[in-house]
């Protein structure tokens, strides 16, 4: 199943934004730190299907907030994805030669630069955020640095990658593998739905719905992960599959079985959109994003 029209506009709209701010963010400056910067934008610009900035984008909708402030912080949560991403293709972690098609960046590059070129995006991330240009009230920025610091930090994305690298030496059950995809997968999808709520200044307990639909997203969409590390085109992934296996890593997949696994992630979606309930059509392209992520080819 294709994505609707309009989650398909979308999806472009926002490659388009994130791509022309990295490319603004990383101008390559005449010095010896170019490589550095050749680095991250090899990493950044063109790449993935910007869920995660798309998140940012669709749930600041629904609270008219200004676009140009949404795109700040969209680009700052994907600035933490590519850094992610960089350091677990490294050697010492997953060790992909490939990624989206492309060289992984310690292959284009090298292992340092590499290493410099996740840290420096970290940082970025940290800085456009506490910029006031994102917002101009100083403690929507302060719960936004807060909000992404825990979402990648040891109880959410490092620590569930840390539970990963574990995962190789020891046998996890459901219930484990569950709490790691929630932290490795899931803390930065839902940061980037709780992001588009900071920035509409909605409180804590006015996101508990959010945060439901985020939860339930974040799983689906590494329940279909697992699923297309087992069944995946890699030309169409460009990357190597059927690692985790390999690597002896319980999955969603391993653990259910391949029929089961699928129905889980289905009711998953449902739950996210049912989570939504309250909502009217301003929240139709988070309930496509749902859809969109059951059907998804890589």
């Amino acid at each position: 199943m294709s994505p609707s029209p309009a989650l398909e506009a979308a999806l472009a709209e926002a490659a388009q934004e994130i791509d022309a701010r990295f490319d603004a963010l990383l101008a390559v400056p005449d010095d010896p730190r170019a490589g550095l910067y050749r680095a991250m934008r090899h990493a950044a610009i063109d790449g993935g299907k910007r869920l995660r900035p798309l998140l940012v984008f669709a749930t600041a909708k629904l609270f008219a907030c200004d676009r140009d402030c949404a795109a700040r912080v969209a680009v700052a949560l994907e600035a933490i994805h590519v850094y992610s991403l960089i350091h677990d293709d490294l050697p010492a972690m997953d060790n992909d030669d490939l990624r989206r098609g492309r060289p992984t960046v310690h292959k284009a590059f090298d292992e340092a630069t590499a290493i410099l070129a996740g840290d420096c995006l970290h940082a970025l991330a940290f800085e456009v955020l506490a910029d006031p240009a994102t917002h101009p009230d100083p403690f929507v920025r302060a719960e936004l640095v807060l909000d992404l610091a825990r979402a990648a930090g040891p109880s959410g994305m490092a620590g569930g990658q840390m539970m990963d690298l574990e995962a190789e030496r020891t046998t996890f059950d459901l219930v484990t593998v569950t709490r790691l995809q929630a932290m490795k997968t899931g803390a930065l999808i839902a940061a980037a739905v709780e992001a588009g709520a900071i920035l509409g200044r909605v409180p804590p307990e006015g996101r508990i719905r959010l945060r439901g639909y985020a939860r339930d997203l974040g799983l689906a969409f590494q329940i279909v992960d697992d699923l297309l590390d087992v069944e995946g085109d890699e030309a169409l992934a460009g990357k190597k599959l059927r690692k985790d296996a390999g690597a002896g890593k319980e999955t969603f997949v391993s653990l259910l079985g391949v029929e089961p696994a699928r129905e889980r992630s289905r009711l998953l979606v449902d739950q996210a959109i049912e989570h939504l309930r309250n909502y009217g059509p301003e929240a139709d392209l988070l309930r496509d994003i749902a859809r969109f992520v059951l059907s998804r080819d890589h």
